[in-house]
């Protein structure tokens, strides 16, 4: 028997399998929706699914079992039922009658409870652990009123008190002016009360992918003192051995993009100056010996940004990392993601060169200590060596550096690194 469990947290959207399909190894059970993206669980083993736990629309930790595979024309496991047996010997007990009758400690401001028990999902039960948070206070707005991640990390456990009586809490819903914490836990002062009943106005909810986008640039603009570095590289070389390695690489259906190119070379260029591939906690500060680089990719129709990651990215050959690439971030634009697509990112790098941005900023990845942002390769006129001005392809590239972790020097020196790997990109084939 193969335990089917979850890498990940996340909401889950829809089973794709049935207890008693039978499955091979690879296929898709089910989908879930984490912060970045639609992940798809796949099935572990090769057999016929014996059970599946778990509601559509439930919040679910990553680590929770949700189902299980046994052998080709296994039988239906009753296993799952775990929490029946808490309701039969509730029930059984009969000569209890008056003895049950106390059962006061039932919540209290709106949570649900199935025999004496808060209904809540485990990441919400472990976020109110971490919190402090009495889960009898907390309103539950999942599936019969359970209680999920969000009713725990917008509880606001000082207020609850107070809430309980009020008899019309629907007009003090309204977002007020004034301090309030995020998910992530920062500060953030929210200077405008939102026009609610406004003409020509449309609420819209903020994705799981929006808050995350939000808790994590916010985290990264208020916490980490950043600073940027702006280096322009002659990209012609580059584009002529990219022209060559596709044409050597004929119809086995692999292109080399420029960016492939770029992300090659930021590897190969942090093998030389490992400080920026160390990520900052604080007290301690972890240095990855794995030089793994994210790749933020747009989705397509429903904004937002995902990093995807090119693992070992200097040490995977070009045509590999193009390949992986390519098929990664398809499925990110699709919201198809594999869990592993999107970790262990050790830097990253974000690329506007198709939408013809000259030059840009972007936002560390906390607790990465830099990113690279990419803008677009133009035809300019250059002044050559004899004093002659001729037409020539050049790139603008900004490092943007978590000055905690390193400084101004080494931001320079990576750059100039960075511009002996693009200038004379032979290096990237070594």
């Amino acid at each position: 028997m193969t335990d089917i469990v979850l890498s990940m947290d996340g909401l889950l959207l829809n089973w794709l399998k049935q207890v008693g399909d039978t499955v091979k190894k690879g296929e898709v059970i089910a989908e879930f929706e984490a912060d970045k993206a639609t992940v798809e669980v796949e099935a572990p083993a090769d057999g016929t699914i014996t059970a599946l736990e778990g509601e559509i629309g439930e919040e679910l930790s990553s680590g929770t079992v949700i189902g299980q595979i046994g052998a080709n024309g296994a039988a239906a496991a009753p296993a799952p039922e775990k929490p029946a047996k808490a309701e039969t010997p509730a029930a059984t007990p009969a000569p209890e009658a008056e003895k049950p009758a106390p059962a006061a400690p039932a919540p209290t401001n709106g949570a649900t409870a199935e025999n004496g028990r808060i209904k809540a999902s485990p990441l919400a039960r472990n976020i109110a652990k971490d919190k402090g948070i009495d889960l009898a206070q907390v309103p539950g707005s999942g599936p019969g009123g359970r209680i999920i991640r969000a009713d725990v990390e917008s509880f606001k456990p000082g207020a609850a008190p107070a809430a309980a009586p009020s008899a019309k809490p629907t007009a003090a819903a309204a977002p007020q002016s004034g301090t309030f914490s995020d998910p992530s836990g920062i500060p953030i002062v929210r200077l405008r009360q939102i026009p609610a009943d406004a003409d020509g106005v449309e609420l819209l909810d903020v994705s799981r992918m929006r808050k995350a986008i939000a808790n994590g640039t916010t985290e990264s603009n208020q916490q980490i003192p950043t600073f940027y570095v702006t280096s322009e590289y002659n990209l012609d070389p580059l584009l002529e051995l990219r022209a060559q390695l596709n044409a050597s690489l004929g119809d086995k259906g692999v292109k080399i993009s420029v960016n492939d190119m770029i992300v090659k070379a930021a590897a190969l260029a942090l093998r030389q100056f490992p400080n920026l591939n160390t990520h900052y906690y604080g007290e301690k500060m972890v240095r990855h010996s794995h030089i793994n680089i994210g790749i933020a990719v747009a989705p397509a129709n429903v904004g937002g940004v995902i990093y995807v990651v090119a693992k070992d990215a200097d040490k995977v050959s070009l045509s590999t990392l193009a390949q992986t690439n390519k098929e990664m971030i398809d499925r990110a634009r699709e919201l198809k993601l594999k869990p592993e697509d999107t970790r262990g990112a050790t830097f990253s790098t974000s690329n506007l060169g198709p939408f013809d941005v000259d030059q840009f900023t972007a936002v560390i990845n906390p607790p990465e200590a830099g990113v690279l942002a990419i803008g677009s390769g133009r035809k300019v006129p250059v002044v050559k060596p004899d004093g002659t001005v001729a037409a020539g392809t050049r790139i603008k590239i900004t490092l943007s550096v978590d000055h905690r972790v390193s400084d101004g020097a080494e931001g320079g020196q990576f750059m100039f690194a960075l511009k002996g790997l693009i200038e004379n990109p032979m290096r990237l084939l070594l």
